[in-house]
């Protein structure tokens, strides 16, 4: 049986890092992630872990020591959040260039500027091509389970890549909920011990790490990335499907709400999930056909699931919490309209901008989403593609 709790995003990322006991965590504060190392720090100095706790200098220091923890040998992570994260820019690449198995608990928060401090996903989707595996969460529960199947999936023989685990800042972070954590024993057993088969320490077969890659070389080095990134799509779903027979919570690439027989569907990522399922039930419950893909993977990008559990659909909104800048689309927008054109699914697309900065998205908001789906299907009327949802302006 598992145990009832009522514990904050942070509080239960925090706890499954103390069930997991990994070996260092270098951090640096910032909001809305300071919690973490906070009260990681604390179970450490109550003695409810062994952890290697390291407070550095700055969130670039942070991320340094992370690498050469897990360069090391160590199991390694540190958690931040945006301006901290872009701080970390270059050393995200090589984390993943070296592909060390670490892990980052981010918590989605805008970046400047203006300075915000609020809840987008700007930080993450601007390190959408670092190399990092790139999982998120729409509640407390799943931000918990996540972090349980991180290392699984990092330290996987045929991955060992990065892994950054997402949680929405203050909308999940902060915000109690009631989630059911699993037993100090099942959670060890379930991630087990890690023992690299190569690493820096190991008097036994030196080795080096990090070097300069010539023209030569550079090439099969980012290549071996990608298959690596490929591979970890089985991995996830091997992980998702095991930690379900132990929890009774499956997971894989996205959740699909009422979609076997949507004939209007959003795509989104996060916490607005929530807000979108309420209107989908307010609307079902009038007899109209409307559902909701929930993307929990963004890297690896499952293209050709996604576009097989929205092949049947009329028409299509797709979400973003954050700008590219591209001047017509957001990242997600972007990548699941180039699946959708690569496996020839014939559908409506329009593309929305919402909750910047940390916007509300209500289901109001949702409601109209659908409607416009719905108008632009059966009356063929022209919805402009690109628009913001909320401003104060409209």
């Amino acid at each position: 049986m598992g145990i009832r709790e009522r514990l904050s995003g942070n509080e239960a990322v925090a706890y499954a890092i103390k069930q997991v006991n990994p070996d260092v965590m270098p951090a640096f504060p910032i909001t809305p992630s300071t919690e973490i190392p906070q009260i990681v720090a604390s179970y450490i100095a109550n003695g409810e872990m062994d952890t290697e706790f390291i407070p550095v200098e700055s969130e670039h220091s942070a991320m340094s020591a992370t690498i050469g923890a897990s360069a090391a040998g160590a199991r390694a992570l540190t958690a931040t959040s945006s301006c901290g994260m872009a701080l970390m820019w270059e050393l995200l690449y090589v984390a993943a260039s070296n592909r060390l198995p670490l892990a980052l608990t981010l918590v989605n928060r805008a970046l400047s500027g203006p300075i915000n401090i609020n809840c987008d996903h700007s930080d993450s989707m601007g390190a959408r091509d670092s190399g990092w595996i790139q999982v998120y969460a729409e509640n407390n529960q799943e931000v918990y389970d996540n972090f349980i199947q991180a290392y699984r999936i990092s330290e996987h023989k045929d991955v060992h890549l990065p892994i950054m685990i997402c949680q929405d800042g203050f909308i999940t972070s902060h915000a109690l909920a009631n989630i059911e954590l699993l037993e100090d024993d099942k959670v060890k057993q379930f991630v087990g011990e890690y023992t690299p088969e190569n690493f820096l320490l190991n008097s036994k077969e030196p080795m080096s790490l990090g070097p300069y890659a010539v023209s030569n070389y550079y090439m099969e080095t980012k290549k071996a990335q990608t298959e690596a990134m490929k591979n970890a799509k089985k991995v996830i779903l091997d992980v998702g499907k095991e930690f379900g027979e132990m929890s009774g919570r499956t997971y894989g690439f996205f959740e699909e709400y009422r979609l076997e027989d949507a004939d209007y569907a959003v795509v989104i990522i996060g916490s607005a999930a929530g807000t979108t399922k309420d209107a989908i039930d307010q609307l079902r419950s009038q007899g109209k056909k409307v559902g909701l893909l929930k993307l929990r993977v963004f890297r690896p990008f499952p293209d050709k699931e996604i576009a097989d559990a929205l092949r049947n659909c009329k028409a299509i909104g797709i979400m973003d919490r954050s700008e590219s800048f591209s001047g017509q689309a957001g990242p997600l927008t972007a990548e699941v309209t180039a699946a959708l054109y690569r496996y020839k699914v014939d559908s409506n697309i329009v593309s929305y901008i919402y909750g910047l900065g940390g916007r509300d998205y209500r289901a109001e908001d949702a409601l109209e989403v659908f409607s416009e789906l719905e108008d632009v299907t059966v009356n063929g009327k022209e919805i402009e593609q690109f628009r913001y949802i909320g401003l104060r302006s409209r």
